[in-house]
């Protein structure tokens, strides 16, 4: 039963605890409205309390309907609800609205959690979200961070996200729904393979899964969990370098190092000058180890959004270009 397997992976990824105040993201699409329900059947025995965040992106025509599906469902359950718009494609004229969307929600997210006193924000992300992201980031060349993928339970820029259905298959979620004749709303836009994403969720996994391997999404979803517990063994070992939270490497250190321990040190120091690692590849690392061995001092690598790295007879510093 859908319910005892998040009850299940509340307890093994301890997810939630007595008196936590959680923020649930809530779409409107069944795996938001899914989760919802079933924390909503859990909050009495476990003793937290929740409230329901939607972001109206302004993308669809049928967003404005979303948006009242939500407020009327909050109402329904009796959860306070914060529904806000935000005219998305304006802001991202010179961007990713991917990118832009994921930034606007988590700031809504952010600003609920800090007007409600929550400590936790919870997502929807299931097993096939999970196996779709996997498979994106192979085809991209991602290393073993990005093959961790979606993680149960992470801390980013100070708020702890849980995603309780990580472990749940798509067809069990719909399934649970329609057993209890519950609505949600459909998001045409998952139709439309102009995404990576979707061209993989409609296409790709389909016939891997018919040619190839009818588990392939439970395998990629381990191979996600495999990847988690590597990183994380990882940069524990990292952090105990002294160099753990600088931005200026001797050289000396860096080439005695074994590369799997190097390369995460080079992850953390983008992350402290950028604030995080995202559209830097394996290929920008790899630069910056032939900067490290091969290259002549006073050297330099434009790394993206404005990072750089430059050498000197005996380091390497990174800085806000």
């Amino acid at each position: 039963m859908i319910i005892n397997k998040v009850k299940h992976a509340l307890r093994q990824y301890n997810l939630i605890s007595k008196g936590d105040k959680i923020i649930v993201g809530v779409s409107g699409g069944p795996d938001s409205v899914c989760l919802l329900y079933i924390l909503n059947s859990l909050k009495e025995e476990l003793s937290f309390r929740l409230y329901v965040v939607h972001l109206d992106h302004m993308l669809r025509k049928n967003s404005g309907k979303e948006a009242a599906f939500v407020r009327s469902l909050a109402k329904r359950l009796g959860i306070p609800a914060v529904i806000a718009r935000v005219d998305i494609k304006a802001l991202a004229a010179n961007g990713s609205i991917e990118e832009v969307a994921r930034n606007a929600r988590f700031k809504l997210f952010s600003k609920a959690a800090k007007s409600f006193k929550a400590n936790k924000i919870a997502l929807g992300h299931n097993l096939d979200d999970q196996a779709e992201t996997v498979l994106m980031r192979l085809l991209r060349g991602s290393g073993l961070y990005g093959l961790s993928a979606i993680q149960p339970k992470k801390l980013i820029h100070g708020k702890t996200i849980i995603r309780p259905l990580l472990e749940i298959r798509r067809k069990d979620i719909e399934r649970f729904l329609t057993s209890r004749r519950i609505k949600f709303c459909l998001d045409e836009s998952n139709l439309d393979d102009v995404y990576l994403r979707n061209r993989i969720r409609n296409s790709l996994l389909p016939l891997l899964e018919k040619n190839y391997n009818k588990n392939i999404r439970q395998v990629l979803a381990s191979l996600s969990d495999s990847s988690t517990s590597d990183y994380d063994y990882l940069s524990k070992a990292v952090a105990k370098f002294p160099e753990a939270e600088k931005t200026v490497f001797r050289l000396k250190r860096l080439m005695s190092m074994h590369p799997a321990m190097r390369r995460l040190l080079l992850r953390n120091a983008i992350t402290r000058v950028k604030g995080d690692t995202r559209r830097i590849g394996f290929a920008h690392i790899k630069e910056l180890e032939d900067l490290i061995f091969n290259r002549p001092a006073k050297s330099i690598v434009d790394l993206p959004q404005g990072i750089s790295v430059r050498k000197s007879v005996k380091s390497i510093s990174f800085y806000q270009r």
